[in-house]
Parts: structure tokens; C-alpha cells; sequence
């Protein structure tokens, strides 16, 4: 029987990138859900149907790192890649420190980002069989 196809979120609030990720997930066969912000993830319920998910750091409102310290400390624990324009030592910290499993500097390097996501994917799957 063939795998699920992954579901990974996208919450970023520059409309271009969010669309260059859909489609870079897409040649992956993977299906990229996007909001623009944190707030509007969480609005929707849609957490419990997802796989892993790439956060902007910077965000209207919520940050993408309040975000993931928000899905830690309620219990919901998903593979996060973080992504920034702007790096900053002290929110690096507090991103591997509530769960992400990367955090990348952009411009993103699509192979990298890719790899990145097959990795977090993986570690998942491998953490839920056991």
C-alpha cells in the first residue's frame, strides 16, 4: 500500500515565498497548507491533520517560534523547520529549544530545505513506530 502523502504547514506571511514553497512541496509529492500567520494556523484546527511545519520567525502578531512553544506546551509536538531573513542567536535558542528540528536562513536553498523536510518527515515516522 502506498505511504500517505505528507501534509506540511506553511506559515509564512510573504504571499511569494509561501507560494514558491506550495510548489517547491509539490515536486516533492508532498501537499504544502498555507496561513499567513500564526494566529490564522490556529484559527482553523488544522494541527491534527499535519505532518511537520515550516515557520517564518517573523510574523505579524505571534512569531513563528511562539507558535511552536504554543503547540509544545498544549501537548502538540510536530517536526518544525524554522526559516528567518533575519537571524537572531537568542530566537535560534528558543527554536531548538521548544522542538525545531532545523532553523535556515533565507533565501532558501530549495534542495537543502527539501532534504531538511525528508530528514524531519522520517524522524516522525521512526519516533511514531516505535
Amino acid at each position: 500500500m502506498a505511504q500517505p502523502q505528507p501534509v506540511i504547514a506553511i506559515v509564512e506571511d510573504d504571499v511569494a515565498i509561501q507560494r514558491a514553497l506550495v510548489r517547491l512541496l509539490a515536486t516533492a509529492g508532498w501537499q504544502a497548507v498555507p496561513f499567513p500567520s500564526a494566529e490564522a494556523f490556529l484559527q482553523t484546527g488544522q494541527p491534527a491533520a499535519l505532518d511537520c511545519l515550516v515557520l517564518d520567525v517573523w510574523l505579524p502578531g505571534m512569531t513563528g517560534v511562539d507558535l511552536l512553544e504554543h503547540l509544545a506546551a498544549t501537548g502538540r509536538r510536530l517536526p518544525a523547520v524554522i526559516m528567518t531573513a533575519r537571524d537572531d542567536l537568542q530566537m535560534r535558542r528558543r527554536a531548538l529549544q521548544a522542538g525545531a528540528v532545523a532553523y535556515v536562513r533565507k533565501p532558501l536553498d530549495g534542495v537543502e530545505l527539501l532534504q531538511t523536510l525528508q530528514a524531519a518527515l522520517d524522524g516522525r515516522h521512526r519516533r511514531g513506530s516505535a
